[in-house]
């Protein structure tokens, strides 16, 4: 655990201390997102966020090759840490490219198609599935390559489309991330076999590398992510998962931890996951598709209809909605992880007694606030406008 979380410092303070060089980049080379009326931020702000996180991810892989509780472990760990980084620079290259130029949407796509063909090409795909009685189903490398890229495309597109408040997507994506962390590591722990995994050090990188983001992306921000950041972090996401397909045998779980049902949703979890995860801003990505395509205009066409915009129409400040956001987030990712890896009633009543505090928070908490407004706000009928002013 020590080594981990040397690795989550390392991601947060060289994201932390490159954001202040991606800022200066951007107002160099004319990369400010301008005020539109969709927007909710009052001034144009730099992007490029995305190449500070970067930064963030790479030193942290450097720093891991130098650990000997990674270098001692299988090579395949380093090895396709390395293929997943590579793909995220070339996604965040594309999106670097987008925050200055603005590409269409048909371009983006192809960044994200080719990236995912790196992934491919070094056989990090959806490939083996095996069940809790031992039995294997191998997968089509056609099909594993297709269902791999249907994952990571939209995952990344998911994550893009949540990047509408100030610190939303890093801490949307860093919930997810350490969630998943946590899975790896306890699923090894439970099971005793080895700690060292492509998919814990990912993500625990992923997990330092959006802390360090975030303390200039909390509202008001001083950075935006832009493309290079958004598209880089959800790539990494989904291929964190997707690398732990087939990294764990089902059939060679503990007994003693966990029943057939459970074991069986860990044989389905690294497609699963990901998708619970981001459950949130996926359902979003499928509204704003269903959306815009009703209304004659493309899937990719911006609008002020998404879900953290309704959080602010209903009265929420900026940096509430983005905290009931992570909550949902926390809730939908923490809570798959521990009903997989524990049993019990504990679980089961803490996740429901979560859910309905949050539902309370996300629909009662303005209600009650807007009444107390109107109440300071309101006017005695025996007042004047001017006495009112007055006071």
């Amino acid at each position: 655990m020590r080594a981990y979380v040397l690795l989550f410092l390392v991601a947060a303070v060289v994201t932390y201390l490159l954001t202040v060089v991606a800022r200066e980049f951007a107002m160099r080379t004319g990369a400010v997102a301008k005020v539109r009326d969709r927007d909710v931020h009052a001034v144009p702000i730099p992007y490029m966020g995305g190449v500070a996180m970067l930064g963030g991810l790479i030193a942290a892989y450097l720093v891991a090759r130098e650990l000997p509780f990674l270098a001692d472990a299988p090579d395949f760990v380093l090895q396709d840490t390395g293929v997943v980084i590579l793909a995220g620079a070339l996604i965040c290259i594309v999106g670097v490219v987008d925050d200055i130029f603005e590409l269409d949407a048909l371009t983006k796509l192809g960044g994200q198609v080719l990236a995912t063909a790196i992934l491919v090409g070094f056989n990090l795909q959806y490939s083996l599935i095996t069940f809790p009685d031992g039995t294997q189903f191998s997968i089509d490398p056609a099909q594993g390559a297709l269902l791999t890229g249907l994952v990571v495309i939209t995952v990344v597109n998911a994550v893009n489309f949540i990047d509408g408040l100030d610190g939303l997507a890093a801490g949307v994506v860093g919930i997810g991330a350490l969630a998943l962390f946590l899975f790896c590591y306890q699923f090894t722990r439970i099971n005793d076999i080895g700690r060292a995994s492509t998919a814990a050090l990912l993500t625990v990188a992923l997990a330092g590398a959006c802390v360090g983001f975030l303390i200039h992306n909390w509202h008001p921000a001083r950075l935006f992510m832009g493309d290079s950041g958004s598209m880089l972090i959800g790539l990494i996401l989904a291929a964190s998962a997707v690398t732990l397909s087939g990294s764990y045998n089902a059939g060679g779980l503990n007994v003693n931890a966990f029943d057939a049902s459970t074991a069986l949703l860990v044989t389905f979890l690294p497609l699963l996951l990901p998708l619970t995860i981001l459950v949130v801003p996926l359902v979003d990505l499928v509204l704003a598709v269903v959306r815009r395509t009703r209304a004659g205009r493309s899937p990719f066409a911006a609008d002020k209809k998404h879900l953290h915009h309704r959080l602010l129409e209903i009265g929420h400040s900026q940096r509430r909605a983005v905290l009931i956001m992570w909550l949902w987030a926390g809730l939908m990712s923490f809570g798959s992880v521990f009903v997989t890896l524990y049993r019990g009633p504990v679980v089961i009543i803490g996740v429901v007694v979560a859910t309905a505090l949050i539902v309370l928070l996300t629909f009662v908490l303005p209600k009650i606030r807007g009444e107390r407004t109107d109440k300071l706000l309101e006017v005695p009928e025996e007042v004047t406008p001017l006495e009112h002013q007055a006071r």
